[in-house]
Formats: structure tokens, sequence, C-alpha cells
């Protein structure tokens, strides 16, 4: 299973991260590639508590669908909606330089990799375990990785 948790992992989401560029075609969805990368940042805040974006979990999203969403052998779906303070369209961190962006988006990266306990709650999962996060950190940057083709 890919997780954040191993080396390996990690790596491959680094390299791959790397090989997008601010023209990157997008496969799906209606984000650049600069505005996606500052996207996974603040998703990598909100993973290491310095963001909290409100709430909109249900009992069906934090068992049913983050049972799902995190284990099933699917590939998360294009489309799928964020929490409005991460949708680049109405909120989130503006792009400022790409390279800059990237770098911020890979320190934010290793911090989550070491973070270690207090893990926050998700604001559709619901509470969540070191093991969830690392694979959630994993899936999510995957999803947007594919997005753009790497």
């Amino acid at each position: 299973m890919k997780t954040f948790a191993r080396d390996a992992c990690r790596v491959e989401i680094g390299e791959r991260l790397r090989l997008v560029r601010h023209d990157s075609v997008r496969r799906w969805g209606t984000m650049t590639p600069h505005q996606m990368v500052c996207h996974c940042a603040d998703a990598c805040r909100m993973a290491l508590g310095e963001t909290t974006p409100r709430e909109v979990s249900t009992a069906a999203t934090r068992h049913l669908i983050k049972w799902i969403a995190l284990y099933a052998p699917m590939r998360w779906p294009a489309g799928v909606q964020t929490v409005a303070e991460f949708d680049q369209r109405t909120g989130g961190t503006c792009p400022t330089d790409f390279t800059a962006d990237v770098a911020e988006l890979e320190r934010l990266l290793d911090r989550i990799r070491r973070r270690g306990g207090g893990w926050p709650r998700h604001p559709i999962f619901g509470p969540m375990s070191e093991a969830t996060w690392l694979r959630w950190a994993y899936l999510h940057m995957d999803h947007h990785l594919r997005q753009f083709g790497v």
C-alpha cells in the first residue's frame, strides 16, 4: 500500500512533483499547475494543524467514504470537490513564484513525514490516525500529480 510512511513512496512523489511545470497541461479540473501546487501546500498545512478548515463531514464521509477513498483499490476520480478554504477559485493560498511555491510544498511534505503525534481532524473524513494521514498524503499528491500527467 502506498503511503508517506514508506521512503520509496515519498521519493516517488518528490520526483513526480519536480516534473510539474508552470505550463503543464491539466487532464481534468480547472486549476493551473501553479494553483495545484498551492492547493496541495494548503492541504499539507491542514494536515500539520496550521490551518483548520470548516468541518463538513457526515457519518457517511467519516466511515464509508473515508474507507473507500483510503483503502479501496481504485484511484481517486476526477472532479471530487474540495473544501471551500482550499478551492483555488474561491480561496486558498494565491500563487506567487512557481519555483518558490514548489519548494515550499516540498518542505511541507517533509514536515508531514516527520510530524509524529497530535494529528488534527480532517474536514471531510473526521478523526484520522498518523497511518491514515500518511496514506491520505500520498493519495492526495498522487491524485493531483496525475491531474497534470505526472
